[in-house]
C-alpha cells in the first residue's frame, strides 16, 4: 500500500512527534520562550500536525486526479 501511496507517510509525522520522540524531549530544561521544553515540543507538534495532514491530503488528491485522468483517457480510446 505504501508503494502506491507514499504521500501517506506524512501521517506518521504527528505520531513520531507526539509518541516516538516523547522519551527524548521529556525534560524541564532548557526553557524556550519561557516554556518548559516538553510543553514547547508539544505545542510545536500541534502546530505541525495540520500541515502534515494537508500534505497527505494533497498527495492523495493529486493521485486520485491522475488516476481519474488515466481512466478517462483509457475509456475514450
Amino acid at each position: 500500500m505504501i508503494a502506491r501511496r507514499p504521500h501517506l507517510l506524512w501521517l506518521l509525522v504527528p505520531f513520531v512527534l507526539y509518541i516516538g520522540a516523547l522519551p527524548f524531549v521529556n525534560r524541564l530544561r532548557p526553557v524556550v520562550f519561557g516554556l518548559p521544553f516538553l510543553f514547547f515540543w508539544l505545542l510545536g507538534a500541534t502546530v505541525l500536525t495540520p500541515f502534515s495532514v494537508w500534505l497527505a491530503r494533497r498527495g492523495d488528491r493529486k493521485q486520485s486526479m491522475r488516476k481519474g485522468h488515466e481512466e478517462g483517457a483509457g475509456g475514450r480510446a
